[in-house]
């Protein structure tokens, strides 16, 4: 979703429930035409003190481009010297 210039939207975070530590909310926003993400966390009030949110802006996620190894690669690794059979 393309958001316009310093505008942002969030969601649930729908992971929250596996990682105790994990923001109530993510989502993305834009600032000064740059994409970043955002992240939420919903401090609830205690002892008579006030409830806050923690927010967390960074930069978007990149999955690492991680090459997988053929097949042939692995039966290699397997059984390295495969031509060295005495028959």
């Amino acid at each position: 979703m393309e958001l316009k210039e310093n505008t942002g939207i969030i969601f649930r975070n729908e992971y929250k429930k596996d990682n105790e530590k994990a923001p109530d909310f993510k989502g993305n926003i834009n600032v000064d035409g740059k994409e970043k993400e955002i992240a939420l966390w919903s401090n609830p009030p205690k002892d008579g003190k006030k409830g806050y949110f923690s927010i967390k802006i960074s930069e978007p996620y990149v999955a690492e481009n991680i090459e997988k190894p053929n097949a042939g690669d692995i039966e290699k690794e397997i059984n390295p010297r495969q031509d060295d059979l005495p028959f």
